[in-house]
């Protein structure tokens, strides 16, 4: 019997990948010549984005949000690599949401599960399903934020489930040594993408999709296990986050951003 042959081909899986950083990345990848799994929920837009600026690409649509649907597209995709005689040596779990709770008081437990259920239950989802998938040798990147820094008002539900983002590749990292797979985690600041351009509050030092994707890909190729960008807002985050929390409380409240925070962005 003769051994079939692994292509030289790198392959990437990327959830979210119909807007924001996860198009970027899908559309750097592909540029690099890179086999680019592109997975979104919305069928239509990745069957558009398939035709116009993902060509090549092998979209795929499925809601992370449903355990079923993960499972089913992931025995899709061991088939895909299996006929392109390729393996999966990345996989970039970007996928999420953002809502912010606007009166603790009454806390919107609703849209705390919402949140947390989108961007750390369903990243389990895809855990379970695509880390079977995944060689020795292979990465994963977890998408993150640098809001785990330091706690921010109306930020509960997001803040929350960020974190446990954050724990989460610690611990895979030292459980999925013995595999051979790498962890790496992402921590982006303000990145202009259609989910922040919702939100109601200054964002001092944004960034655009290509800024983040250069770095996201930048650090991954170098094997980093936080990739945190910009560095002079995350620097600054990192630093303050050392401060007594009776003191970034004050400055919190006092405002609703710190002064610091403010100046970095002018």
């Amino acid at each position: 019997m003769t051994s079939v042959q692994i292509h030289k081909i790198n392959t990437v899986l990327i959830t979210g990948a119909s807007s924001g950083i996860g198009l970027q990345l899908a559309k750097d990848y592909l540029a690099a010549g890179w086999h680019v799994i592109a997975c979104g929920r919305d069928k239509a837009k990745l069957d558009a984005l398939a035709e116009t600026v993902l060509i090549g690409a092998t979209c795929i649509s499925f809601d992370i949000n449903e355990r079923s649907q993960v499972q089913e597209n992931a025995l899709r995709i061991k088939d895909l690599l299996t006929q392109c005689a390729c393996q999966l040596d990345l996989v970039i779990l970007n996928a999420g949401g953002c809502e912010y709770i606007d009166d603790a008081k009454h806390f919107d437990d609703r849209l705390f599960e919402r949140v947390v259920h989108t961007n750390l239950i369903a990243m389990g989802f895809c855990l379970g399903a695509f880390l079977p998938l995944m060689p020795r040798g292979a990465r994963l990147a977890l998408m993150s934020s640098s809001a785990t820094y330091l706690a921010f008002p109306r930020a509960e539900a997001y803040g929350a489930s960020k974190a446990g983002v954050q724990y989460l590749a610690a611990s895979l990292r030292l459980d999925l040594a013995q595999h051979g797979i790498s962890v790496s985690v992402i921590c982006p600041g303000f990145v202009a993408t259609p989910l922040t351009a919702k939100n109601d509050f200054a964002m001092p030092m944004q960034v655009d999709v290509k800024a983040a994707s250069t770095a996201i890909r930048r650090g991954l190729s170098r094997g980093v296990t936080e990739i945190y960008f910009p560095k002079r807002f995350t620097y600054l985050l990192k630093l303050m986050s050392f401060l007594p929390a009776l003191v970034w409380q004050k400055m919190i409240q006092r405002d609703n951003q710190p002064k610091a925070l403010k100046d970095a962005g002018r």
